[in-house]
């Protein structure tokens, strides 16, 4: 985040996600997750709540997904979203072939950079795909957010015992 795409095509997807939350008198919080599929936007899928697909926020922006779901339920002014450089956010899923209690291989990498942000999320057991937690990571240049995910990506692997 931002999503590296023309102007145009995220001022589409913005006008989209709102058609969309209109159409559904939607009240609080709407994810609405899309693919960029060639020149097409695709919805992947609607989420009336905070989404796994908005966890950079939490620390990429002043006022996270969380915090802006708390605000628009309690009729409270919503808080800035935008941020400053760039967030990359780094799904921890269990790998092929892998079932039973979790085991996280070279997850004290994170912690070299500062620019990194771990969250675990406490599940016992994994299984291909599973989402078990994410890392977040922040810098002021895309290349440089990209190379850490890119390393990060490829060392920490979700396996079981």
């Amino acid at each position: 985040s931002p999503a590296r795409i023309e102007n145009k095509v995220n001022k589409y997807a913005k006008e989209l996600a709102i058609k969309l939350s209109e159409s559904l008198d939607c009240v609080g919080l709407l994810a609405v997750e899309m693919f960029l599929y060639g020149d097409k936007i695709l919805v992947n899928e609607i989420a009336p709540r905070p989404h796994n697909s908005g966890h950079f926020s939490i620390e990429a922006c002043d006022s996270s997904q969380f915090q802006q779901h708390l605000r628009s339920i309690l009729n409270l002014k919503l808080g800035e979203t935008n941020h400053d450089g760039t967030a990359i956010m780094l799904n921890l899923v269990g790998e092929e072939n892998q079932y039973g209690n979790v085991f996280y291989e070279n997850l004290e990498k994170v912690f070299e950079y500062k620019s990194a942000n771990l969250h675990i999320y406490g599940k016992k057991e994994t299984r291909p795909n599973r989402k078990m937690g994410h890392i977040t990571i922040i810098c002021n240049k895309f290349e440089e957010a990209y190379d850490k995910a890119k390393f990060l990506k490829n060392i920490i692997k979700v396996k079981s015992k």
